[in-house]
């Protein structure tokens, strides 16, 4: 007795996007651990899984992946154009310990936040507010930077002004020679940033779906809302907005290397994130599962040692 086998009549039967391949879902996480850096056939052939013992050993390898991501390119002359998350976050603490530690000026990283809590038209939550991302990446990366940081004019934030003109910034600097490098994680229904698995309903083909650079006032899934009142929100469902600002695939999957993040570990065995770890890895290439299109870029993807499982009935 499973989900599968009696959500037929119940309040979930019509609850996740119809897109989604319930049955496939649970077949990607059935795998053993070690199973997880077998490679598959869609994987790109410079992609791969990393695993970290802990939180603490996450936040530093993403972290000196991300510095050093941002040294390399420094050393070659070349300006860097990075898509930044909130969510993770504990790796933004030890990317600024290694630029600071190798005292890397970052005048030619330009950032552009990938998401923004809005209304519906796309007006975003105040700046100032605990909750709004420009707020999180203004306290956890541009500022601890100090002297080192990366010019304000340069910093782009996800508002209903300034997203839609990051394609055509991200193509300048493109044409510059800058490289795209997109670090994210991955939400519980999959999304990368906000792009939800329902949005592939809207499409008519995968083609037209590539094609998004991004969307104002995106209508999250009730899952989404969640997972963020859990980990942003302190429980409070009340607080979450239920729109937000977030670019598409037609942004993400132009990057030239990819840094990604799974932590969405609790204690006492419990976690979040493992499902969507393991969908991304065995999925395939899905629109209804956007995140399912990461490994076919160049890059890794940091996860931490507990997500893999074994994904099994465990009474907390």
């Amino acid at each position: 007795m499973d989900l599968l086998s009696t959500i037929k009549n119940s309040n979930m039967e019509h609850f996740f996007p119809k897109g989604w391949d319930l049955r496939k879902i649970d077949g990607c996480c059935a795998h053993r651990p070690e199973e997880i850096f077998e490679k598959q056939e869609f994987w790109n052939d410079g992609f791969k899984p990393v695993m970290c013992e802990n939180n603490t050993t996450f936040g530093m390898m993403m972290g000196h992946e991300i510095a050093l991501t941002i040294k390399r390119a420094k050393d070659a002359g070349e300006k860097l154009a990075l898509i930044l998350p909130v969510g993770p976050m504990g790796m933004y603490e030890w990317a600024v310990y290694f630029l600071r530690e190798w005292n890397v000026d970052c005048g030619h990283v330009y950032g552009f936040n990938m998401d923004e809590w809005s209304d519906e038209t796309g007006t975003t939550l105040d700046k100032n507010n605990n909750g709004s991302f420009q707020h999180a990446m203004e306290q956890s990366f541009y500022g601890p930077l100090g002297e080192l940081t990366v010019p304000e004019n340069q910093r782009n934030f996800a508002t209903r002004e300034n997203l839609p003109a990051y394609g055509e910034k991200i193509a300048a600097l493109k044409k510059e020679g800058a490289k795209l490098v997109t670090v994210f994680g991955i939400g519980r229904v999959f999304h990368i940033a906000f792009w939800e698995p329902h949005f592939a309903g809207e499409y008519d083909s995968l083609g037209d779906w590539k094609k998004q650079t991004h969307r104002l006032g995106a209508h999250l899934h009730p899952l989404t809302i969640e997972q963020n009142a859990l980990h942003s929100f302190k429980s409070r469902t009340t607080q979450v907005p239920a729109f937000a600002n977030t670019i598409g695939p037609g942004l993400f999957l132009q990057s030239d290397k990819i840094i990604g993040g799974c932590d969405g570990c609790y204690d006492r065995g419990m976690m979040w994130q493992g499902m969507s770890l393991w969908v991304a890895l065995r999925y395939g290439p899905d629109m209804w599962v956007p995140a399912s299109f990461m490994p076919t870029l160049p890059g890794k993807l940091f996860f931490i040692r507990e997500l893999a499982g074994p994904l099994e009935a465990e009474c907390n």
